[in-house]
């Protein structure tokens, strides 16, 4: 921390790859560097950074706070909103109390005595490079305090001239789009009460064109399971800014005397080196995480799509024999299970083993699952409830209803109020005692609905419910710390780093089609790192798309996340399941590279063809997929040159094997190097690359590349 004149500071955040200036002249203190690594600093570069004051505007170049602040003449989105009863304090300014600052972490304490609030600031530079923000407000005066919003404001460079942002809809999310970024601002709500499949809470800013490795890119993501927005402002002051906080309801929040409010922790990582580099930041983040899964993540079976609601002892006993002698490690039991549940009309709420369908409970299956060898795993979604079920007509005053309107459904459903203790105390025993009286390893927490007008006590609900969420989640990991936890909303309707802090993995989409899963996990992975995705091989008919797969392309698709199968293995060939055993063979002796290496998603001249894959961390090894997912405009493609391996050592490059013949093609010939063998350095493969065997359209080959000596 560096003294400025004017008793202000100036603090220097920097890990060696990148710098954050933090600047206060004993106010608000502001973000004013955030990017490429700057040196030694003192409190020249302030004067470097100071801007004039034109005429026909204010006497003052108004500040942009890390809160922005109104009250001295900024004019974009208020970094606080809020209000007492009669109407004052509507625009606090806060000044500095207090502050503490290393190389990695500041710490700023304010205050505003007029207003009696007070607010705590807390920068960190993550060891992975992950810059996060912690922003808290505290109500010191004698009356409520009505917060409408706390957005944290965060400067990005001029030369960031494009956007990227990510969301789509139910089994087909993670859509990447991109818009210029010159004089508009873009504004990203969510107001559907969970992280939704609509709009994930992330942005990415970056100069124009930046791609997988070229470019500088800035990315933040707001790490909530709740609403949210973030405002790209390229318009305010001829400033660059993201402005991002948790999307409040009126009268959502209202501070009570002495009462704190916890705004979301905001993520921010820059890189030089485009998309890949903030990719591999946030990976980065995620692992350093205690909690962080760290053993193989097993292979799993879910028989929803095999069975959906027909649950039967002896059907899924056998469907567990097939599934261990193709090298399954964990058999899941999905919805149907539970009192009352025939289909997805009744049932709900009543979380204990329906005697009318398991008359001697679960134990005899988890037993047979066990004795093979797997463990055993079950899904519930706690959140919710059916009007017909014992929870509702015992207690329908526990949903997340005004009860003055008519109730508005989703999959016959309603949302239980968990910010009310005794629904939270419920639903806890009830998993509680699941858990405790079973062998369970794993729980698919699933949350299949949107918030509408989520209303507790006649007020907006859905902060509370948040929270309420985190708390039981919470209090099961506490109680059953060894049993994992997979976040599923309707597929990917729930992936954050907030409801990570909680889970052990995420379902990735509804949709296991392995065409629309190309784009859809390219998209989570600019986020989140492979062993916590949810990627299964489906049927050859994939049950949402309608469309007929082969093996191996599902496969692709599938092998490095956390891999699974949601197939009737009973109505497979043999050809196929012995097929399958190979691959999950494959995928075992991968996993340790896919779940621990370097993701690098490449940039293909073709648009048809995507590229991606994981290096090693010594850059010993390396896996990357080709796939073709249409007709290109020329029949050959391009080569593939392959980034991310050590310019100076040679590599051997084959194809692994998978399942279908995929270059049993109308080629009068294919390029000799898959049966003569290809050996070419790290450099080689940057720049020359190799030309593909002819790929049908929906076709994918998976290539290893392995250092020799």
């Amino acid at each position: 921390m560096t003294d400025t004149p004017g008793n202000g500071v100036l603090v220097h955040l920097t890990d060696g790859r990148c710098s954050l200036l933090i600047s206060s002249a004993g106010d608000m203190p502001r973000l004013v560097h955030w990017g490429a690594q700057l040196g030694e600093v003192d409190g020249r570069v302030l004067l470097a950074l100071e801007r004039p004051v034109p005429r026909g505007g204010l006497d003052v170049d108004a500040p942009m706070g890390l809160v922005a602040e109104p009250g001295v003449g900024w004019f974009g989105p208020p970094g606080i909103e809020g209000h007492r009863p009669d109407g004052s304090d509507f625009a606090p300014q806060f000044v500095l109390r207090s502050s503490e600052a290393t190389t990695t972490e500041a710490h700023f304490e304010l205050m505003d005595s007029s207003a009696a609030l007070d607010m705590s600031i807390v920068v960190t530079l993550q060891r992975s490079g992950v810059a996060t923000f912690a922003v808290s407000l505290t109500n010191r005066g004698a009356s409520a305090y009505s917060l409408e919003a706390l957005r944290l404001s965060i400067p990005v460079a001029s030369q960031a001239d494009e956007l990227l942002t990510v969301g789509g809809r139910w089994a087909n999310e993670f859509t990447q789009t991109r818009t210029p970024w010159s004089g508009n601002c873009l504004s990203i709500e969510n107001r559907r009460g969970r992280t939704s499949h609509e709009r994930l809470g992330a942005v990415f800013a970056g100069t124009a064109g930046f791609g997988e490795h070229t470019g500088e890119v800035w990315g933040c993501h707001i790490g909530w399971s709740g609403n949210f927005e973030i405002v790209c402002d390229a318009v305010t002051d001829a400033r660059r800014a993201l402005h991002v906080g948790e999307l409040l309801a009126s009268g959502e929040v209202e501070l009570q005397p002495g009462e704190q409010y916890d705004m979301p922790t905001v993520y921010a990582a820059y890189s030089p080196d485009g998309l890949n580099g903030v990719s591999n930041r946030f990976h980065a983040y995620l692992r350093d995480r205690p909690g962080h899964p760290s053993g193989p993540r097993p292979v799993l079976l879910n028989i929803w799509e095999a069975v959906y609601f027909e649950h039967d002892f002896d059907n899924l006993a056998q469907l567990a024999d097939r599934a261990a002698e193709c090298g399954v490690e964990r058999f899941v039991v999905d919805d149907g299970w539970f009192h009352g549940r025939r289909n997805d009309e009744a049932g709900l709420g009543d979380w204990w083993v329906d005697p009318a369908v398991w008359p001697d409970g679960l134990t005899p299956l988890i037993d047979h699952v066990t004795d093979l060898g797997m463990q055993f795993g079950i899904w519930v979604e706690p959140e919710m409830v059916n009007p017909d079920s014992d929870l509702y007509r015992a207690h329908p005053d526990w949903t997340l209803v005004d009860e003055r309107y008519p109730a508005v459904f989703a999959r016959n459903q309603l949302v239980l109020d968990l910010g009310r203790v005794e629904v939270r105390d419920y639903l806890f025993g009830l998993l509680d005692a699941l858990l405790r009286d079973h062998d369970i390893a794993y729980v698919k927490w699933d949350m299949n609905r949107d918030l509408v007008a989520a209303t507790s006590a006649r007020r907006a609900g859905v902060h509370r419910q948040t929270l309420g969420v985190y708390e039981v989640f919470d209090r099961v990991r506490s109680a059953h710390p060894n049993v994992e936890i997979e976040t599923c909303s309707s597929g990917g309707g729930r992936v954050d780093f907030g409801i990570l802090e909680r889970t052990d993995r995420a379902w990735t989409s509804d949709s296991i089609d392995a065409l629309d899963r190309q784009q859809i996990q390219q998209g989570f992975s600019l986020l989140f790192p492979p062993e916590l995705m949810g990627s299964h091989i489906g049927s050859p008919v994939t049950h949402t798309t309608g469309r007929r797969h082969g093996l191996g392309l599902r496969a692709s698709a599938a092998i490095f996340g956390s891999m699974g199968i949601e197939w009737n293995l009973l109505k497979a060939s043999d050809q196929d399941r012995a097929a399958l055993t190979g691959i999950i063979a494959t995928h075992k002796r991968l996993r340790p590279l896919l779940h621990d290496g370097i993701v690098v998603r490449l940039d293909h001249p073709d648009r048809d063809v995507m590229a991606h894959g994981v290096v090693a961390r010594d850059r010993s090894t390396a896996v990357f997929a080709c796939t073709r997912l249409r007709s290109g405009p020329s029949l050959h493609t391009a080569p593939l040159r392959v980034l991310g391996l050590d310019p100076s050592r040679f590599y051997d490059v084959t194809i692994v094997p998978m399942a279908d013949g995929n270059f049993d093609v109308p080629a009068r010939r294919q390029p000799a190097w898959p049966n003569e063998g290809l050996q070419l350095s790290g450099r080689q493969l940057a720049s020359l690359g190799f030309s593909l065997p002819v790929l049908l359209p929906e076709t994918s080959v998976l290539l290893e590349m392995t250092a020799v000596g």
